[in-house]
C-alpha cells in the first residue's frame, strides 16, 4: 500500500520550508517514525517522520525545493522489503604472502565533538566527521556542517599528519573572500531586527544590581538544592522570578501594541534568548508566574539543549509577553537589547564584575551586574520602564522580597 508523505502543517506565522537534506533515497528500507528528511523554516529545522514500516519508492521534492504545508514530499511502500544488494563474484583464493606489516590505525572519528543530530546526520549518511570542519564552539561539527558537507558547500577537514596536503592554499598576500548566502533563519532574525528598529520607538534604561545576596544564597544552598531538584541553581532563574512578580505590578510593560489597541496579558510567557549555531532563538516560558526556581532552571537547560541539538518546535518559540536575554554570558559588560515584537520590552543581563561600592559608609569590593531595559516608547513612558527595572533591582538586591511576592 502507498502512503504519501507531506509537510506538516505549518503555523500561519511560518509561510513555507525549504528542504534541508533528505536521510534515505529511493528504493532503501525505513522505520516507522524514522527521520526521512528535514524541513529548514525561519525559525527551527522540522523532521519528517516515516509513517510506516516500509520502502521509500520515490522521492518528490529534492533537497533545496521550497516547499508549503501539505505539500507531498514523498511516496513510501508500506510492508514493502528493500532489495537485496547483488552478492559479489567469488574471488580464488590468494597465494600465501610473506605476513604484511600492520597498517597504521585510522585516526579517530570526532565522535566527541558531534552534536547528538550531527552524529545521526552522520550515521545515516555515512560521512566521516574527521573530513568536516566544524563551525560549533570548541570546533564541534554541527548538524548544519554536515548538511553543507553533503551540498558540497564546505571544505574538507585538514588532513591527518602524513597525508598529504591540499592541493591549493592562499598565497601570501592575498585577499580572499567567500560569498555565502544566508541561512533561513539568519535572514528571518535580520528581518525581524529591521522590523523592530523601523516600526518601534524604541528606547533604553539602565540600572546596577549588587548581586551578593544572590550569589550567598546560591552557594548556601545551591549543593541541596541540586541534590533535591537534579538541577543547578543559577541566576536566571533569579532574573525571571523577579520580572514576573515586576510585571505584575507594571502590567504596561507585559503588553503589546496592535494597531491602534494596547493588549494587556494578565499572565506572564517569558521569551528566555538561546544562543545556537545559526543564530539567536527566544524559546517561552509559559505561565512562568506559577512556575518554581527548579521547574525555571530544568525548562531552561531542556530549550538550551534542544537548541542546540536543532530539537526545538515551532510552537516552542511562538508567543511570549516579554523577553530576557543574558549577554553576560559571553562576557558583555553593557549593551542595549533590542525588542522583539509585538512584545514592548526586554531586560538585557550582564556579566557580574566584582567592584567597589560604598555601603553603609564604607568601600566593598561586591559582585555587580549592570541592567538594561529596552521598551517601546509608544506605550511605555519612561517612568514605568525606570520603576520596572528598580523593582527587578530590589527584589534581587532582597531576593526574599520574590519569594513573598513582594
Amino acid at each position: 500500500m502507498a502512503l504519501e508523505v507531506k509537510v506538516p502543517v505549518l503555523p500561519e506565522s511560518v509561510s513555507d520550508a525549504t528542504i534541508a537534506s533528505w536521510h534515505k533515497k529511493p528504493g532503501d528500507a525505513v522505520k516507522r517514525d524514522e527521520n526521512l528528511v528535514d524541513l529548514e523554516t525561519d525559525k527551527v529545522v522540522l523532521e519528517v517522520p516515516a509513517p510506516a514500516d516500509g520502502v521509500l519508492k520515490e522521492i518528490k521534492q529534492q533537497q533545496g525545493a521550497t516547499v508549503t504545508s501539505q505539500q507531498l514530499l514523498a511516496i513510501i511502500e508500506e510492508g514493502a522489503v528493500a532489495a537485496a544488494a547483488p552478492a559479489a563474484p567469488t574471488a580464488p583464493a590468494p597465494q600465501a604472502a610473506a605476513p604484511a606489516a600492520p597498517a597504521p590505525a585510522a585516526a579517530p572519528a570526532k565522535t566527541a565533538e558531534l552534536s547528538p543530530a550531527g552524529q545521526r546526520v552522520a550515521t545515516e549518511n555515512k560521512i566521516d566527521p574527521a573530513q568536516v570542519v566544524g563551525s560549533g564552539r570548541g570546533g564541534q561539527v554541527t548538524k548544519e556542517d554536515l548538511v553543507n558537507f553533503m551540498r558540497g558547500g564546505q571544505t574538507a577537514a585538514p588532513a591527518a599528519k602524513g597525508a598529504a596536503a591540499p592541493a591549493a592554499t592562499p598565497t601570501p598576500g592575498s585577499r580572499p573572500e567567500e560569498r555565502v548566502p544566508m541561512t533561513r533563519m539568519r535572514a528571518k532574525i535580520a528581518e525581524r531586527l529591521m522590523q523592530s528598529k523601523n516600526s518601534i520607538a524604541m528606547l533604553t534604561s539602565f540600572n546596577e544590581i549588587n548581586l551578593a545576596k544572590v550569589a550567598t544564597m546560591r552557594k548556601e544552598l545551591g549543593e541541596a538544592f541540586e541534590k533535591a531538584n537534579g538541577i543547578k541553581l543559577g541566576y536566571m532563574s533569579f532574573f525571571v522570578k523577579a520580572a514576573c512578580e515586576a510585571l505584575k505590578r507594571h502590567p504596561i510593560v507585559n503588553a503589546s501594541v496592535d494597531g491602534n489597541d494596547v493588549i494587556y496579558h494578565g499572565y506572564q510567557d517569558i521569551s528566555v534568548a538561546v544562543s545556537t549555531d545559526k543564530g539567536l532563538v527566544t524559546p517561552v516560558l509559559r505561565d512562568a508566574q506559577s512556575m518554581g526556581f527548579a521547574d525555571i532552571e530544568k525548562a531552561i537547560a531542556a530549550y538550551a539543549k534542544q537548541a542546540r541539538e536543532g530539537g526545538l518546535k515551532l510552537e516552542d518559540l511562538q508567543g511570549g509577553t516579554f523577553t530576557i536575554t543574558n549577554g553576560g554570558t559571553f562576557g558583555s559588560l553593557f549593551s542595549t537589547p533590542i525588542v522583539n515584537p509585538p512584545q514592548s520590552a526586554i531586560l538585557g543581563m550582564h556579566t557580574i564584575k566584582e567592584r567597589a561600592i560604598v555601603e553603609n559608609g564604607a568601600v566593598v569590593a561586591a559582585p555587580m551586574m549592570y541592567v538594561a531595559i529596552s521598551y517601546d516608547h509608544r506605550i511605555i513612558d519612561g517612568k514605568d520602564a525606570v520603576l520596572f527595572l528598580v523593582d527587578i533591582k530590589n527584589q534581587l538586591e532582597n531576593p526574599q522580597r520574590m519569594l513573598l511576592g513582594m
